[in-house]
């Protein structure tokens, strides 16, 4: 079986999110979307809610599965016996952080990097972006993936 993870802090869950899930599903039998718990990053939703929002997106997808991290990525993936983190680039300037993250988690254990970059529509939404209009009382829910609710 091909699983992957698709790691990150997901506050909240974009539809940039869920379009690279959804297209990861092409190449992956199973794809853990992983919850990494930050302790320096201040976050708008609690890790439960953002599960919440993950599960409403996928209610349909048994392929796809959401869990809550305390660890390096790489330790993460390993623990759940996936081969391959799946990410997602939105810039150039994602792309030589991205590189030097995959090649180290390659280097230490083996585990393969996919990349696919985020659809044309969806490249100016970030969770930061979203965030700032939440704060300010504006409707995301065109940034959100159907069926999620905040």
């Amino acid at each position: 079986m091909k699983r992957a993870i698709f790691p990150g802090t997901f506050d909240p869950f974009t539809i940039g999110h869920y379009s690279i899930v959804i297209r990861g599903l092409a190449f992956f039998d199973e794809i853990i979307i992983g919850i990494g718990l930050n302790q320096t990053k201040k976050t708008l939703f609690s890790v439960e809610k953002r599960i919440e929002m993950i599960h409403q997106a996928f209610e349909n997808e048994p392929r796809v599965k959401v869990m809550s991290y305390n660890s390096l990525t790489v330790d993460f993936a390993l623990s759940v016996d996936a081969g391959y983190v799946l990410r997602g680039l939105r810039t150039v300037g994602d792309f030589e952080y991205e590189r030097t993250i995959a090649d180290t988690n390659r280097k230490l254990t083996g585990i393969e990097t996919v990349i696919l970059f985020t659809e044309s529509e969806y490249s100016y939404i970030s969770s930061t972006v979203a965030r700032d209009l939440i704060s300010y009382g504006k409707d995301i829910s065109l940034f959100l993936p159907p069926n999620v609710k905040l």
